[in-house]
């Protein structure tokens, strides 16, 4: 099937499932709070639904539910987006897949009163606020640090993204470019691979770029499935702990190439904890109650939260939810 029909399926599966429940959204007397995530069926929003789940049982007085597209498209997830504003949620809390194609349906949103939350997205200008879980700068910062010390700080490497219009992963990479500046024997080639979360198109991706440049020492990677099939095409071409990879990813599904040093490091934050933490705000918007800087959102890593101006009318909030993992720690962290 061409990519274009599985894209109208696609929307056309997940309208048919709002269009069933879609009487129970508007018949609700509780708030309802919809989450709506880049992709459903992955591990990383898997964990997310998890804290989606976690945060409604905490808060039975409001309707917390969790939506996402079956491929990463941003006009699947736009879809959505839609179909929920018409069945009149009260909240939304979005993880974009790409802020700029959100913008006008986000707008329509708050202007019928609904509260709109978003995470990865600080540059959404139609947001009542976006929730990050530390600075980027400082994240991508990090990982890149990482992966020239594992580089001995000379040798090619490359990056890769979910997606050039995701707006997190730009920033951790650009933020990674500027750290490798300062170790002049660190080349960087063919940046910025879009892998749309999609370990095995990732994995060929990467198959390709080693067999371009057999020399290759690093990969800066972004997306949650990246480390995945970078470090797939890495341990089969029998390049484990010879080639560095450093990227976001969770403990679990990453546990077998941290283990044989395919993967070098992961970064993270608890999808589950980033989930709660956009309810929390969702929740306290819709009681009218204001955010503050160094409140208290009742989540790890939100506990003490800096709130400063968005790119909009709307606030920036950022944690310290920051973790960085290797074969020695992951198993402090298995989810």
């Amino acid at each position: 099937m061409k990519k274009h029909s599985k894209t109208l399926l696609g929307a056309s599966l997940v309208a048919a499932a709002l269009a069933i429940s879609g009487g129970a959204l508007v018949a609700q007397e509780k708030p309802v709070i919809a989450t709506v995530v880049k992709i459903s069926g992955i591990p990383w929003f898997d964990r997310m639904n998890t804290g989606v789940k976690a945060f409604q049982a905490a808060n039975p007085d409001v309707v917390a539910t969790q939506y996402g597209p079956a491929t990463a498209d941003a006009a699947q997830q736009l879809q959505i987006v839609q179909d929920l504003v018409a069945k009149g949620v009260n909240a939304l809390a979005v993880v974009p897949m790409d802020p700029q194609v959100l913008e006008g349906t986000l707008k329509r949103a708050m202007d019928r009163g609904i509260v709109v939350v978003t995470h990865e997205a600080d540059n959404q200008k139609n947001t009542n606020a976006d929730v990050e879980a530390f600075d980027n700068a400082d994240y991508g910062k990090a990982l890149n640090q990482r992966l020239a010390e594992c580089m001995g700080k000379k040798g090619k490497w490359t990056t890769f993204v979910g997606s050039l219009g995701s707006r997190t992963h730009m920033q951790w990479v650009g933020a990674g470019e500027a750290n490798a500046k300062q170790y002049p024997d660190m080349q960087l080639v063919d940046p910025n691979n879009e892998s749309f979360d999609d370990a095995n198109g990732t994995y060929e991706k990467a198959k390709e770029i080693l067999r371009k440049h057999p020399d290759i020492k690093g990969f800066q990677t972004s997306a949650g499935n990246d480390v995945l099939g970078v470090g797939r095409a890495i341990d089969e071409a029998g390049l484990s702990g010879k080639v560095c990879l450093v990227g976001t990813g969770l403990p679990n599904p990453s546990a077998d190439l941290l283990e044989s040093g395919a993967i070098t490091a992961i970064g993270f934050w608890d999808p589950k904890n980033a989930g709660m933490a956009m309810n929390s705000i969702a929740k306290t918007l819709l009681a009218k109650k204001p955010l503050t800087n160094g409140m208290d959102l009742g989540v790890p890593g939100y506990e003490k939260v800096k709130v400063t101006k968005g790119a909009g009318e709307g606030v920036l909030i950022i944690g310290n939810g920051m973790v960085l993992a290797d074969k020695k720690n992951y198993k402090e962290y298995l989810f």
